[in-house]
């Protein structure tokens, strides 16, 4: 019986971690979570780090649209 309820435990928190990332993601509440990351990356992980702010500055890069004429 006391496996049963640990599994039971086991699965209620793991339910709630997966409704409070898919909550935090969907609010754009997880920057913080990823600024973080990013301080201990770039104190223990510099490859990391630096993967972390060019990923961040392709995200933010505009994609150019070329003109009618480019065809």
């Amino acid at each position: 019986m006391a496996y049963v309820v640990f599994l039971g435990g086991v699965v209620v928190v793991l339910g709630g971690l997966t409704w409070f990332a898919a909550w935090a993601k969907r609010t754009g509440r997880g920057s913080g979570v990823a600024g973080a990351l990013a301080a201990y990356d770039e104190a223990y992980r510099t490859t990391a780090h630096k993967s972390h702010y060019e990923l961040r500055q392709q995200a933010d890069r505009k994609s150019e649209t070329g003109s009618p004429d480019d065809l």
